[in-house]
């Protein structure tokens, strides 16, 4: 039985004074209201209406009922409302600070084309796990190892003159005996002083001879963007930043570092229904690039 169905047509009955005003006041027809209402009695297995009158007339115990059956309905009506009010809230989505304001303009000119509205938090990677754990965020693109991810973004290095080199080898920067210029550095950016992209960097420059101080985190992308314009140091970054900088983007000889992202929902949710709908939206704002297309670009 629908109890609060049949509190409504009780409440609405009783309070419009007939079934006919009482029912097409709860949204139903004079038959549903009669038939929702007796079941209501026979489960309390007493009447709530008098049967003999022209009117329905409250019983003794209808009357001792009704403060509970309107509190009941009143409930459910403040539950639909509230459960309809969270349906049509934003998601909250903690996002990479990389992206630039353009590629999360067109994120949530997307998302409301699938009829999802983003509230967008832009923050460096510990920043959006922060965020998620403390139930901040709904949902969260957390960075990941690149074979963990469902998007990756290759990454290479970008200075601010173009040599003429279709890749380079970091080996290459290491200082010989006779040299007197500074030694040429690799910046880290927030987003990528991560374990999975900043230790592999690190061991290969142990393994080129380079000095402890040419790999180096920045405290923010500003800084170290900076640095590179004005020296002959290098950025660790993907090509849609190097291009937003008007840097000159290499690959890296040696190895294929990528940012890897996965979409994760706080309290254990389901983040598939919001990857289906917008994974390539996700993808082009991240600026993610299909594997096979790498592949083909750095051969070229």
């Amino acid at each position: 039985m629908d109890l609060v169905g049949a509190c409504r047509a009780f409440v609405s009955v009783s309070e419009y004074g007939g079934f006919t005003d009482g029912a097409a006041a709860a949204g139903m027809s004079q038959s549903v209201a009669s038939r929702r209402i007796a079941a209501l009695e026979e489960r309390f297995g007493a009447q709530l209406f008098e049967r003999t009158s022209r009117r329905p007339v409250l019983t003794p115990f209808g009357r001792d009922m009704l403060a509970s059956a309107v509190q009941l309905v009143h409930a459910a009506d403040v539950l639909l409302a509230e459960a309809e009010a969270v349906k049509h809230q934003p998601w909250r989505l903690a996002v990479p600070a990389t992206c630039s304001a353009a590629a999360l303009a067109r994120l949530v000119a997307e998302a409301r084309g699938h009829g999802v509205r983003l509230d967008l938090r832009p923050a460096g990677p510990s920043r959006r796990k922060e965020l998620l754990h403390a139930h901040q965020v709904r949902a969260a693109l957390l960075a990941v190892p690149a074979q963990e991810a469902s998007w990756s973004v290759p990454l290479g290095l970008a200075g601010a003159r173009d040599g003429g080199a279709r890749r380079i080898h970091v080996e290459t920067l290491r200082l010989g005996r006779a040299s007197t210029g500074p030694a040429r550095r690799i910046w880290i950016q927030p987003e990528d002083d991560v374990p999975h992209i900043r230790d592999p960097l690190t061991r290969l420059r142990d393994a080129a001879g380079l000095r402890p101080g040419q790999v180096l985190a920045a405290p923010d992308l500003t800084g170290a963007a900076a640095e590179v314009l004005c020296s002959e140091d290098l950025l660790l970054c993907s090509r849609a930043q190097a291009d937003e900088l008007a840097l000159v983007w290499l690959p890296i000889g040696e190895l294929t570092p990528r940012r890897g992202y996965a979409l994760t929902v706080a309290a254990d949710g389901d983040p598939l229904p919001m990857a289906d709908r917008l994974g390539e939206a996700i993808a082009r704002c991240l600026s993610a690039e299909d594997p096979g297309r790498d592949g083909e670009r750095e051969e070229t």
